[in-house]
């Protein structure tokens, strides 16, 4: 005969925790596996949705010359300045005034005065010299063009250039282009407080468009310009 378990006496009788193990052995799904996350869905294998965008701060490099084109970080830099020129007082100059290297400069005295602006210490400048160790030179930009290895939605690059002083009133661009033809673009027009020149630093911004190459350059009425001018941390959104 068998025994129910109210017969079972106090030293034999199945304690609660047995009787929920038990009652819970004779559900069938009582166990059943959580429902696995949809292939493919990156809220539930990454926790976000989306690629991340890329940055380049150029501190892993060496402080020099870079040569006239560079590859870095998926991004290929080209046809740097190589054209003449006016400046905002009428006087001209020549691609050979200007110089056409990329240069990385450990621009650390400038990281020290504009504590929110990049990654110290390199940034990327442009021309015809650079000074070693922590103190600069701001190159001058006539443009570079910079092509990307793949489509981008949105990019910045923050700049640090001089202001005033011969300055005054040249524009800095930045284009985005998608097969040659310009689909978003930013500027910013140089301050004319005449006297001495001084440092300074802002952000140029595209996006609302997929692009494939970027073209940073300086232009003073309808011509070319060449403002002194070095960037860093160019971030790139997918």
């Amino acid at each position: 005969m068998s025994l129910s378990a109210k017969n079972l006496c106090s030293t034999c009788r199945p304690s609660g925790l047995a009787l929920i193990c038990m009652a819970l052995a004779a559900s069938p799904g009582a166990f059943a596996a959580a429902p696995s996350a949809p292939a493919g869905d990156l809220i539930f294998t990454d926790g976000f949705d989306g690629a991340q965008a890329s940055i380049s701060t150029y501190d892993d490099l060496v402080e020099g010359f870079l040569d006239t084109t560079f590859d870095y970080n998926d991004v290929h830099y080209h046809d740097v300045n190589g054209i003449g020129g006016v400046f905002p007082d009428g006087s001209t100059f020549t691609p050979a005034d200007v110089g056409d290297q990329l240069i990385i400069e450990d621009a650390t005295d400038f990281y020290g005065v504009h504590t929110d602006w990049g990654s110290s210490p390199n940034a990327l400048t442009f021309g015809t010299a650079y000074v070693p160790g922590p103190n600069l030179t701001i190159g001058a930009l006539v443009r570079v063009t910079m092509d990307l290895a793949s489509p981008a939605s949105a990019a910045s690059v923050e700049i640090g250039y001089y202001e005033n002083g011969p300055w005054g009133g040249i524009e800095i661009h930045l284009d985005a282009l998608a097969a040659g033809t310009v689909v978003a673009s930013d500027v910013i027009t140089i301050a004319d407080g005449g006297g001495r020149d001084n440092d300074t630093i802002a952000t140029l911004s595209v996006g609302g468009a997929t692009f494939d190459s970027l073209k940073l350059y300086a232009t003073y009425g309808d011509q070319p310009s060449a403002p002194r001018v070095m960037m860093d941390d160019l971030t790139l959104t997918p």
